[in-house]
């Protein structure tokens, strides 16, 4: 599987794994290293396969479960790929009740994935949050750091075409 590195160049997953196995055995038997290990792999594939929780409970010494637990804890990691580019909707009250599953919805149309999921070509992933603290902006929309005020579906497709 491919993913976009920050030169926009595709680059081979299985190429990124020498890297991954050298920094673990940097540290291998320290159990304390998981959650750099776990970082460290994450930037380079953008999420954290079962090959590298297995090779980091194997090189660090830890059960499997609990390098899963782990991964599975913290928010910022992630199990599955994300896209080059994460989509956040605001669905606090004020973003709600001013159109935030309108906003929803036609993104789910316009990306073909469902709120969690992350679109094929792995350019997008589309997450809803519960507020941004951008009250007297709603509805609002975050696309990596920036933020979209009063968004109006038909502004959407406009929108994403920034991010080409």
């Amino acid at each position: 599987m491919e993913k976009q590195c920050c030169t926009c160049v595709p680059v081979n997953e299985e190429e990124l794994y020498p890297q991954i196995e050298e920094f673990i055995n940097q540290h291998r038997g320290d159990k304390n290293a998981l959650i750099m290990v776990l970082h460290k792999a994450q930037n380079l594939l953008g999420y954290l396969p079962r090959r590298v929780q297995e090779m980091a409970a194997e090189g660090l010494n830890v059960p499997l479960s609990e390098v899963h637990g782990v991964a599975t804890f913290y928010a910022f990691f992630s199990l599955v790929p994300k896209g080059r580019h994460e989509i956040r909707v605001c669905m606090g009250t004020a973003c709600y009740v001013r159109g935030g599953q309108r906003i929803i919805d036609h993104l789910e149309k316009a990306l073909g994935v469902r709120v969690g999921d992350t679109t094929r070509d792995r350019k997008f992933s589309l997450n809803e949050v519960r507020c941004v603290g951008a009250c007297s902006l709603a509805p609002a929309v975050l696309i990596d750091e920036d933020v979209y005020a009063r968004v109006d579906p038909a502004r959407i497709n406009e929108i994403l075409e920034k991010y080409e």
